[in-house]
């Protein structure tokens, strides 16, 4: 088979961009994997990125159109790279042809919303027991920037206190859930309708927004994660304790804060690492991805609509057909 189903997007834009079509299959390099995609999550704002269209993560690249949307993928091996791989290094995998596997791509790199993607085998991870491919792609993106900001930037330990902002969101319920199972005191920040299920996350309080200030219900935070960015962003400084930390994954700040405070803006990377470290998670039954929704491939409008609604608890996921 040389030809597939997949989303595509012919000019830079938003949703209205994107085209269910037929496209040539991909073809592995040395070093890819060519993935028979079952599912693949979208995010909110990708389709805004530079990495999106061009080849590079800034403006000033490349165009490379037409594009794939969509980063985080579970699917199964369906063919390796030519002979010349890169050596991933010590106690990497070696895949075969019908492994479950799950991840995210590289973001200068065509997405998963189609019936096969390339992905460089080194940021490929098996699929989490347990979990169906739905809730698998839903994971990669959001589950490693929530692990990324807390434990590799924000340098958390257990017994420390933890603010979440947009806790029932894609990043904000992973990093909850993950926050409480390295033993962190946790809390929330969530509309009123999300308490419950914030809380069910492991959440120890939950802070309601909009009928009071945060930063009236909440001092001495060791880390803060913000997703929201904006006045949420600059009033978070003031929660946090001499020496603490505010990692931001919303927009750039400052380095240093008052009172000592230091401040990190950073932006996921792949890492198959990370993502074993998921995998453990959701085996031990400390991290369930939830899913705000999900769409069959020829969707996409529809998914892409989900995902602008507010109040939306978890990803989007695109089911694609074997």
């Amino acid at each position: 088979m040389t030809t597939m189903h997949a989303v595509r997007g012919h000019a830079r834009g938003g949703p209205e961009q994107l085209r269910y079509e037929t496209a040539p299959r991909p073809e592995p390099g040395p070093g890819d994997l060519l993935v028979e995609v079952r599912s693949a999550a979208i995010t909110p704002g990708e389709l805004d990125w530079d990495a999106t269209w061009t080849d590079a993560l800034d403006s000033g690249g490349t165009p490379r159109l037409p594009i794939v949307p969509s980063k985080e993928f579970s699917g199964v091996v369906a063919a390796a790279g030519p002979a010349g791989a890169p050596d991933a290094g010590a106690g990497a995998p070696v895949w075969s042809e019908g492994d479950e596997v799950y991840g995210l791509i590289p973001f200068t790199s065509d997405g998963a919303a189609a019936q096969y993607a390339v992905v460089p085998a080194d940021v490929v991870a098996a699929k989490p027991a347990g979990l169906d491919h739905d809730h698998a792609a839903a994971l990669p993106l959001a589950g490693l920037t929530a692990l990324q900001a807390l434990v590799t930037h924000g340098g958390l330990r257990e017994g420390q206190r933890v603010l979440v902002h947009g806790g029932a969101g894609g990043v904000g319920s992973l990093a909850v859930q993950i926050a409480a199972a390295l033993g962190a005191e946790v809390t929330a920040t969530a509309s009123a309708r999300d308490a419950d299920f914030v809380r069910g996350l492991g959440a120890t309080r939950v802070l309601d927004y909009v009928e009071r200030p945060f930063d009236e219900q909440v001092a001495d935070v060791d880390l803060v994660l913000d997703t929201v960015g904006g006045d949420t962003r600059t009033r978070s400084w003031q929660v946090l304790r001499p020496g603490g930390t505010l990692v931001s994954v919303a927009e750039p700040l400052p380095a240093e804060g008052p009172r000592f405070t230091r401040g990190v803006f950073f932006v996921v990377v792949p890492d198959r690492a990370g993502l074993d470290e998921l995998s453990r998670l959701v085996a031990a039954g400390r991290l369930d991805p939830p899913i705000a929704g999900t769409y069959p491939l020829s969707g996409v409008a529809a998914a892409y609509a989900a995902l602008a609604r507010p109040h939306r608890r978890g990803k989007v996921v695109l089911h694609v057909s074997p």
